[in-house]
C-alpha cells in the first residue's frame, strides 16, 4: 500500500499525485447507474475512407433499462448491427513482350514469382511472345504490387528491359 502522500484508496476510485481525477465504480454512490444513453459517452471514430460517415448508433437490446435484483448496477446489452464484408478488388499481373529480354528469362521469372510449372511457364510465355502481353496471375492490390515490383527489380538487376504491370480485373 503506498503511503498516504502518495496515493490513498477513497472507496469509489483510487487517486494519486499523478492522477488528476478519481473514477467511480459503477454501482457507488457517486455512479448509481450506467449511462440510459451510450451515444454521450462513446466517440464514433472516423472510417478510413470516408471521415464524415459515422458508424450507426447503439441500441439497447431487451431488457436495456431494467434494474436487477435490487442493486443499483443496471445492464444493458448493447447490439450493433452486423457489418457485410466485401471481397476485395482483385488485379491481373501482365507481363509486356519486348524485343530484348529472352524467352528462358520470361520463363525463370513466371517460375520464381508465380510458382507456375514448367509447361505453364512456357504456355504463358508463348503468350506473351506471340501477343505482345500476357496475364501471370490474378491477385489481390497488395499482393499484385508486390509481384509487379520483386519481377521488376529482378529484370533490373539482370539488366533486362521486362515490363510489368497490373489491372483492375
Amino acid at each position: 500500500m503506498p503511503s498516504g502522500s502518495e496515493g490513498r484508496n477513497l472507496g469509489i476510485g483510487l487517486l494519486n499525485r499523478k492522477q488528476t481525477h478519481v473514477i467511480p465504480f459503477i454501482g457507488s454512490p457517486e455512479c448509481p447507474q450506467p449511462p440510459t444513453s451510450l451515444s454521450s459517452v462513446i466517440r464514433k471514430p472516423a472510417l478510413r475512407n470516408n471521415p464524415s460517415a459515422s458508424l450507426p448508433p447503439l441500441k439497447a437490446g431487451k431488457g436495456g433499462t431494467k434494474q436487477s435484483d435490487g442493486d443499483n448496477g443496471g445492464t444493458a446489452l448493447i447490439t450493433r448491427p452486423l457489418q457485410q464484408t466485401r471481397r476485395p478488388n482483385m488485379y491481373r499481373v501482365l507481363l509486356l513482350n519486348d524485343d530484348y529480354t529472352t524467352q528462358e528469362f520470361v520463363i525463370i521469372v513466371l517460375r520464381k514469382y508465380f510458382n507456375k510449372s514448367a509447361e505453364e511457364a512456357l504456355q504463358i510465355m508463348l503468350h506473351v511472345h506471340n501477343h505482345g502481353v500476357g496475364e501471370c496471375g490474378i491477385y489481390t492490390y497488395e499482393i499484385a504490387e508486390t509481384k509487379v515490383t520483386q519481377v521488376m527489380d529482378f529484370a533490373r538487376k539482370h539488366q533486362h528491359p521486362l515490363q510489368c504491370v497490373m489491372e483492375k480485373k
